[in-house]
């Protein structure tokens, strides 16, 4: 009877635990529709917009490309011999898939403990490494094609032109910085009425 109890009371404590976590959002090609959907993000963006200079629809790229808006995303499993798991591919991990190190270099910097499944934090992870990219290599942060080319590659991996041998990753940044002047763009349409529905929170 105990064990049932018990059983019952862990099934429910996952179950409430699921319900915390943060569905994506329903349409994630449209940033007025993310932003409508979650106007704290909105709140979360503008913050890291002001603190990093890095644009929002930049920024919101890059986490759509990495994780599809997922907090828990992770890189796919590794194989030994195509059928034993070994691991992780890397230890890219939420919104932002910022690996361990990278992370630990954000958190050294800024002070800031956070967490990759939190979006504010992941967001302000993109908007601080793009402007680290930045200073370091001269790359825009407004120029999402670079920078999403150095966020994958590492700075030092950019700097050689690792990415030179890797043409689907230039497709992929493509896409990213396609992404980004799309988002860019619909932003312009619902800029206002998501500062005028700023207005209305209480805080």
């Amino acid at each position: 009877m105990r064990t049932i109890i018990r059983q019952a009371l862990f099934s429910g404590l996952v179950i409430t635990l699921s319900g915390c976590a943060t569905p994506p959002p329903k349409d994630q090609s449209n940033l007025c529709n993310i932003f409508r959907e979650k106007p704290d993000w909105y709140e979360y963006a503008v913050d890291m917009q002001d603190e990093w200079g890095t644009p929002v629809q930049v920024a919101m790229a890059f986490i759509k490309q990495e994780s599809s808006f997922r907090h828990d995303a992770r890189p796919p499993k590794d194989y030994i011999l195509g059928f034993i798991p070994w691991g992780r591919v890397s230890s890219a991990y939420g919104y932002a898939q910022a690996q361990d190190p990278a992370w630990a270099d954000y958190q050294k910097a800024t002070g800031n403990g956070g967490s990759r499944t939190d979006f504010a934090d992941s967001l302000m992870f993109v908007g601080w490494y793009t402007s680290e990219t930045q200073r370091q290599l001269g790359v825009s942060k407004w120029d999402a094609y670079n920078q999403y080319l150095a966020y994958h590659e590492g700075r030092g991996g950019f700097k050689r032109g690792t990415y030179k041998s890797k043409p689907s990753l230039i497709a992929v940044s493509r896409k990213v910085d396609k992404q980004a002047k799309a988002y860019g763009w619909q932003l312009k349409q619902c800029r206002q009425e998501l500062e005028d529905n700023r207005s209305w929170w209480p805080f």
